[in-house]
């Protein structure tokens, strides 16, 4: 691909052919034509309008968690959010973050201020924007239960706000995820009051069942598969003989069997090819078609 693409300084970064395992949980996948960061809001519209207007294929990182980008890499543009979206402010129970906010840090930090209902995101490595439109959960719940608003950019650089119904939420489902070209800014979500020491007690349970129940020390993506319907991903494939199983250096975590683990120099070929054996096993066995959660991106 030969463009030239020019954007205000100040307000945007551009690297070429910028390796995207740098900016993956995995630390898995090939470069990027283009990583773009906008510095602004309005640099990031920019960017968004003048991509769409040259037809270039593009898509949005947060923390880069939940993907999985191929070896070859992507062509086109990859859309990093700037620290300008890594905000969060607290107006009585509601809480308005920017797109670039930690989730982790949001569950602390709504905690601190006596507010419940975060707390199943006190172990999601990812931001705001993603856990939107992931509809992320964890512990039982997940955003939908308290999410308010969105703050969305659209291809045509218009911005406009979306509510619960529009997104449609389901399990780790949005309506975005249809239109991957809708970029979110930023959130509002409703919680409810409560004794913040009980919601750090809460906080702290959770953090020790992680510690105990994830291989936190590995570079993952997080659960790979979705659960089932009245099942669990991760007690299929620890029946199906899978935990330990590697592809190159991919591996099936012998703690929690619905993680894939980069053991040194995975490549995206090594989880796929592993993803794909267990996907073939669980179905042999157990006659149920696991579904990946993860999103894969990128040249195949």
């Amino acid at each position: 691909m030969s463009f030239e693409l020019s954007f205000r300084e100040l307000e945007t970064q551009i690297m070429r052919n910028e390796p995207l395992a740098r900016h993956t949980t995995w630390k898995i996948g090939g470069p990027a034509d283009y990583l773009i960061t906008p510095k602004t809001k309005s640099g990031l519209i920019e960017v968004i309008q003048t991509l769409t207007n040259l037809r270039i294929p593009w898509m949005v990182f947060g923390k880069g968690s939940n993907l999985l980008v191929t070896d070859k890499g992507y062509r086109g543009a990859i859309i990093k959010l700037h620290e300008a979206l890594d905000y969060a402010h607290f107006e009585g129970n509601i809480i308005r973050a920017g797109a670039a906010f930690s989730l982790i840090k949001l569950a602390v930090l709504a905690g601190k201020h006596g507010l419940s209902g975060f707390e199943f995101a006190g172990g999601i490595p990812g931001t705001v924007g993603g856990a939107v439109y992931m509809n992320a959960g964890a512990n039982g719940s997940d955003i939908s239960r308290i999410f308010q608003s969105a703050e969305v950019i659209l291809d045509s650089g218009d911005v406009r706000t979306m509510f619960a119904d529009e997104l449609q939420f389901a399990y780790r489902h949005s309506s975005l995820q249809k239109q991957r070209t809708a970029v979110i800014t930023e959130a509002s979500f409703q919680l409810v009051a409560q004794d913040s020491d009980t919601i750090k007690r809460r906080l702290t349970q959770n953090k020790e069942t992680r510690l105990k129940t994830q291989p936190l020390p590995f570079d993952c993506a997080g659960s790979v598969f979705r659960n089932p319907p009245n099942g669990y991903a991760a007690k299929l494939i620890e029946e199906a003989g899978l935990k330990g199983k590697r592809f190159g250096e991919a591996e099936v975590s012998s703690k929690h069997a619905n993680f894939i683990i980069n053991t040194g120099q995975a490549s995206a070929a090594d989880v796929l090819a592993l993803i794909s054996h267990i996907q073939e096993q669980v179905s042999s066995q157990f006659h149920i078609q696991l579904v990946p959660e993860i999103i894969v991106v990128g040249e195949k």
